[in-house]
């Protein structure tokens, strides 16, 4: 068995005009690309797979990929956000420039190809309308210490969810949101609540998500060629998990009448497993219940949510990063995921697409999803290992690609 120093994992890029004949894991991250394959994977699933209800493995996996997916793919965006603008140092002069321009253009991109898919009314909850915004608020911060970061992410993660708490009932206890509406150019582009839908009232607000996006900023500074710096990261992610469900655990058996209040607080809904599942109920619920604040379900937007999300996104990269480094033979069992990952911007298009044009909805039975869930894997899969054998890019990071090109006339 051939092992690979990690060195080789962490390689620069390789130049735009590299021969698009190239092996598409030259120069890339190839855990990276590993670990976006199991978060599109784990995406779906979510959307497309049966109920988690069915019990059993299966049951358990489909648990365990429900928001844990879309919050790993946030925290591997902010470490996209850096590889952007420079690894591990920032460009700085015309080049800083020019890579600010390609984010923030990038970013647009996201926005108005998230709110076309939206418009498609599919049952999936597109997240790229929100990562587009994250991407700007986050793009002023490419330049900080992966410690400084990582203290951001530690504060956004405490005082976020209690501000969009807070913020979640003034939109149910007044008409000012009404008026933010009115006057929003987004909103009226969109046919949306536009800025008040993403940064509070969506499925994804902003508010909270933005520490995955600083938290996947501060691991794309580490050196991961450094000894025990991956089995660092992956130490960190477990005692980040057990701190978020694990207090959330403790909080909901601890203090007196929480988990009767979390119940009541979705209508009767289980509370017991409030502290790491989503059967509680998905996203916040009527503000006014404070109790809700010591779960740590992955939608819940609490404090616990966040901590415990961002620990297990940790262990898995770090994971993948040292299993591709290592062993050969991941990489290449591994290789359908990886070029999976290494396109995931059109897998992750292509699935809503592809939902929509089949008309594929909620009430398929549990039989039918899992049958359609494992069609749309071997399909995904099948189709990016062939196109990625001859392309250094999947068909709409061309697409971004080209048109992130005029920031190069930025000087």
């Amino acid at each position: 068995m051939m092992h690979d120093a990690p060195a080789a994992v962490a390689s620069a890029a390789p130049p735009a005009d590299a021969t698009s004949a190239s092996p598409p894991s030259t120069g890339r991250l190839i855990g990276i690309d590993l670990a976006r394959g199991l978060a599109i994977v784990g995406m779906f699933a979510v959307h497309l797979g049966p109920d988690p209800s069915v019990g059993g493995p299966a049951g358990w996996l489909l648990e365990v990929a429900s928001g844990r997916s879309a919050t790993l793919f946030a925290v591997l965006a902010g470490f996209t956000l850096v590889l952007l603008t420079g690894r591990p140092r920032s460009r700085t002069g015309r080049a800083g420039r020019q890579a600010m321009g390609r984010v923030l253009i990038r970013a647009a991109v996201l926005m108005a190809l998230g709110y076309a898919l939206t418009a498609l009314d599919t049952p999936v909850n597109v997240i790229l309308s929100y990562y587009g915004l994250l991407f700007v608020l986050a793009l002023p911060l490419h330049r900080l210490r992966a410690r400084t970061l990582a203290a951001i992410a530690a504060v956004g993660a405490v005082v976020l969810p209690l501000a969009l708490y807070l913020l979640r009932a003034a939109v149910e206890g007044g008409d000012w949101s009404d008026a933010v509406v009115a006057h929003d150019p987004l909103a009226r582009i969109t046919g949306t609540d536009g800025f008040v839908d993403l940064f509070v009232t969506g499925d994804y607000p902003v508010l909270t998500w933005f520490p995955f996006i600083v938290a996947g900023m501060a691991l794309a500074k580490i050196d991961l060629t450094r000894p025990r710096a991956l089995a660092r990261i992956a130490a960190c992610g477990v005692a980040l998990a057990v701190v978020g469900y694990g207090g959330s655990w403790l909080a909901l058996h601890l203090v007196p009448g929480a988990r009767a209040a979390v119940s009541a607080a979705v209508g009767g809904g289980p509370a017991a497993s409030a502290w790491w599942s989503d059967a509680v109920g998905d996203g916040p619920p009527v503000p006014g219940r404070p109790a809700w604040l010591l779960v740590a379900a992955p939608h819940s937007e609490t404090t616990g949510s966040i901590v415990g999300n961002t620990g297990v996104a940790l262990v898995v990269v770090a994971s993948c990063l040292l299993a591709t480094a290592r062993f050969a033979r991941v990489r290449r069992l591994g290789a359908p995921v990886i070029a999976l990952g290494s396109v995931s911007l059109t897998a992750y298009v292509g699935q809503i697409v592809a939902i929509s044009a089949f008309g594929i909805s909620e009430d398929m039975s549990d039989a039918d999803s899992a049958a359609v869930l494992v069609a749309f894997v071997a399909v995904a899969m099948l189709m990016a290992l062939a196109w990625t054998r001859r392309f250094r890019r999947g068909p709409l990071e061309y697409a971004m690609h080209t048109a992130t090109a005029p920031a190069q006339l930025i000087h």
